[in-house]
This record gives structure tokens, sequence and C-alpha cells, in this order.
């Protein structure tokens, strides 16, 4: 099995999942940059959380590497351009601590609109100051919550309780969306003009640094208190610290800092800030939730399997529809592989019935994993397998539509002369070939098909019959599909075994027979 190179700790229970899949689980903590390029020579695998950088000279001397997982959310601290180029997939535990980001952000909303850790300083050392650390109330303030995703939502369904107001900028929100939650999507002006207290809860982009900086700040109401628990960097540190200072907004609460760690900047002086050292994280619960996620995704890269938070994987996150999908489209490119001598140049995909309505860009990939999987003697992934097919020159389009007279969905792919198409039928979803070459038929994928194209005329299947029941070989399926308008017709067995090569030519040398594609040998 392979090999998991773990550089911090995470949860134990994540590292015994995957002992007890048959892999080596290689703890070493606290590695030096140097050391950490010797380490990672032949690790399959790489488990990190904040502290380990995962730079292109890391990645470059990982030859072996399948996958590196960050036991967490954010991704700063890996070259993940890098990584894919290398078709190293990069996976995270995205929904781990979204519960502790967004309690953490309440807790220092409420620390901050009460200054709790400036009354409790005051009096454990001596001071009782009543007076001196007079609050606000949260109820019919304004709450802007910038960033409405997973933590933004949780954010503010709690502020709601507190009978907050809630405002919210988010780009990527529909306003119908926002509405149903009760919440008014504005503009960051009217954020501004509007907001009482403003929280973050955004991914660090060149679109968000500094996006609470001197030109936000200048036109903040006076009552403003700004909350970050996102990432360093979106709010402009020095220009917050001047506004605080001049008396231009009432105070912040800051969780995370452009440069970590750290114990210098001129919020710290300021007695209207809270502060705390990046705990919105730092949870029982998120870190043992954090490891499970990381081992479970980790494994999966390292399986082959599809996994549902790769970061460099386009349309990790499959709808309920496309999902399902994603074995028979494995299926399908590693059979469409052994139809021809050879791979074609150009290989189009075509999705039909209500798949047509969905991103289905990840079925592509697994058209491309199981094609080239059928190829390679180097492991294929989602993440490289749009790299082979650009180095050995094979062009790959896809399509959509709507319409798919016999079947609700239909995966088909064609290219070089060849095609072959499959679904999901039943309750329980079974996979099946439905097409082949332009002829209909209806049997199971199988790791050994034999396809015969033969003369539409008796005698021939029982020929066929004969020679595999000689050769000890046993029918698991069978199917004999026509096609409308050609005299031929075609036959796709299913064997229980691998058909030699003997067997082959001799059904190729029998009467009737044009044709023989051996997949699976």
């Amino acid at each position: 099995m392979a090999r998991v190179l773990v550089s911090e700790k995470i949860a134990d229970g994540g590292l015994d999942a995957l002992r007890a899949a048959g892999h080596e689980v290689d703890l070493q903590l606290d590695l030096s940059p140097e050391d950490l390029l010797t380490a990672i020579k032949g690790a399959h695998a790489l488990i990190i959380r904040s502290a380990t950088t995962v730079t292109a000279e890391v990645l470059d001397a990982g030859t072996d590497l399948v996958v590196v997982g960050r036991a967490g959310i954010g991704l700063d601290n890996v070259d993940v351009a890098h990584a894919t180029t290398r078709g190293v997939m990069v996976v995270n535990a995205p929904q781990s601590n979204i519960l502790s980001a967004a309690e953490q952000t309440m807790a220092l909303l409420l620390a901050q609109a009460r200054n709790i850790p400036q009354a409790h300083n005051a009096l454990v050392q001596g001071r009782w100051e009543r007076s001196k650390w007079e609050g606000v109330e949260l109820a019919d303030k304004t709450l802007a919550v910038i960033g409405l995703g997973r933590i933004g939502k949780l954010v503010a369904q709690r502020a709601m309780a507190f009978g907050m107001r809630i405002i919210a900028h988010d780009p990527f929100v529909a306003p119908e969306r926002a509405r149903a939650m009760n919440i008014d999507l504005v503009s960051m002006d009217e954020v501004a003009a509007q907001a009482d207290f403003l929280t973050l809860h955004v991914a660090k982009t060149p679109e968000t640094l500094g996006l609470i900086g001197t030109d936000f700040l200048a036109k903040a109401k006076p009552s403003l208190r700004v909350i970050n628990v996102s990432r360093g960097g979106i709010v402009d540190e020095a220009a917050l610290a001047a506004a605080i200072s001049e008396g231009r907004i009432a105070g912040a609460a800051l969780d995370v800092f452009a440069k970590e760690p750290t114990t210098e900047s001129p919020l710290f002086a300021l007695p209207q800030v809270v502060v705390a050292p990046h705990l919105g994280a730092s949870t029982r619960e998120a870190q043992d939730k954090a490891g499970d996620t990381i081992a479970e995704q980790v494994a999966l890269a390292l399986a082959g399997e599809f996994v549902p938070f790769a970061v460099n994987v386009a349309a990790a996150e499959a709808s309920e529809t496309v999902r399902p999908y994603l074995g028979v489209a494995e299926q399908l490119g590693a059979l469409f592989a052994g139809l021809g001598d050879g791979l074609p140049a150009e290989v189009e995909i075509e999705y039909s019935g209500e798949l047509a309505g969905y991103d289905t860009r990840i079925l592509t990939l697994s058209v491309l994993k199981g094609l080239f999987g059928a190829v390679s003697d180097e492991p294929v992934s989602y993440v490289n397998a749009p790299q082979l097919a650009g180095e050995k020159g094979v062009t790959v389009k896809d399509t959509s539509t709507s319409s798919s007279v016999d079947w609700i969905n239909l995966v088909s792919i064609s290219g070089g002369g060849h095609q072959i198409a499959g679904t999901l039928v039943g309750l329980k979803a079974e996979p099946r070939l439905v097409q082949i070459d332009g002829h209909t038929l209806d049997v199971p994928p199988s790791a050994h098909l034999l396809i015969v194209n033969n003369d539409d005329r008796p005698g021939v299947i029982g020929r066929v019959g004969t020679i595999l029941g000689d050769a000890q070989l046993n029918i698991a399926d069978m199917d004999v599909g026509r096609s409308a308008g050609q005299g031929g017709a075609l036959m796709v067995i299913a064997t229980t075994g691998p058909v030699p090569t003997t067997v082959a030519e001799e059904l190729r040398a029998a009467d009737g027979i044009t044709s023989v594609s051996v997949i699976g040998r």
C-alpha cells in the first residue's frame, strides 16, 4: 500500500483509519523545510495543517506524490498551481471547522460589543472599572456579513437570534436566495453606510486583499465594529488602527493577521480592539473532524476514486444527479480504449437527457481517467488525466443535449470510427452498455468483454459459443445487437476470465465473423 507522510499533528482517528486501510503512516512532526525535502521522497501522500509550506521544490522532490491533504480549509501554504502541473491532487477539509469558526465569530462579536477581555484584565489586575467598559447591545443593530457562504450563513442565523438586522455582500449569491434567508444583499458602499457590525467570511484572493482598507473605512459609520475570523490581509491592519485611534469607527476584533504568528501590531495597543491568535478552528470537535475528513479524502485519492473535496479538480463537488454516473463514465472510457487499435486523435463525449442540465465536467474527467488508465502503466487520476490527453495529442470535446429518446440519461463516447454509450437502469442504478458502434444492446460492463462483429445469419452465435466452450471460457452475460440499415450484427459477451490471444484468433478465423475486439485481456 502507500506511504503517507504526516508532518503535523492531526486527530488519531484519521491516522488509525489510514492504517486500517493498509497504508503506512509516517509521522514526522516539525520538519524543517530542508528535512521535508528529504522526507517527501518516496511518499505517496502528504498530510499537513497550516505550519508546513508545500512549495514547488517540495512537490518536485516528491516524485511519487499522488495527493497533498490539508487538514483545514485554507490552502495559502500549498502551491496548488504547481501541484496541478505535476498531476498531484490537493484536498482539504472545507466543512470541518465551519461551526467552530462561526461560534468564534459570535464570541468575538460579543466580546467586542461588551468589552469583556478589557474588563477582565482590569479586574484581575485589581481595578474595578465598571463605568469605563460600558458596551452596546446587539439587538436592533445592523450586521453586515461579507461572504454568505457556509460560515457566513451560520453567523447570520445566530445573529438573527440576538435580534440583529442582517445585510450581506456577496457577488456570487443570488438576491432571491438571500431574501429567502431574510437577508438583504447590498453593495460595499451600502455596507459602509449601514453597518454597525461587520464580519468577514471570504477567501484571501487578489480581489479581497485589503478589502477593508482606507477607502472603505472613510465611508463607514462611527459605530462600526469590524470582526475578522477569515484570513489575514483582508483587513488593512494599519488603516484599521488609524481609523480606531482617530475615532472614525468604534472598534474591532481580529482572530487572523496578515503575518502569522505575530506578537506586534498597531492594533494591540488600542483598548477598543479584541484579538486572538487564530483560534477559529481551535476546538476539539473541529480538529477531530478535520483529521477524519482529510484521512478519508487522502484514502480516496490513493485508491483512485472520486474525491469530493479535491480543490484542483474541475467541478469536484458533483451534484447528486451527476455523481452516480462517475463509475459508468470511467468504465465506458476504459472499454472505449479497447475498441480500436490505438487512441484516436479526437474523442467526443456527449451527455444526453437530464444530465445535460448539470455541470458534467467531472464526468468528462472520469471518462478520461478510464480511457488513459486502460492504456497507461502510470497511475491516472482526475488531476493528471487532462494532462495525459495533451501529452498524447488527444483532443477532447464534450457536448450536451436534453433529448434522449430511449434513456433518461446517456453518456456516449465516440472517435476513431468507434462509439460506445452507457447509462444506469432500475432502482439500483445498475450500469449498462446500451450502444456500441451504432448497435443497440443491453449488457452490464465487465472487466472481460468480447466484442464480435458478424454476419447476421443463422449459426454464427452457436459457432462463437462452441469456440468459447472448447476453451473452457464461461459466458457471464451476452447480448446481440442489430443496426438499422446494416446487414451485420454485433455480439457483446462478458466472460468470467480473460480471453487468450489464441481464442481471439480462432474467432477471427471463423466463418461469418468480420472482426473481434478483446477488452480487459
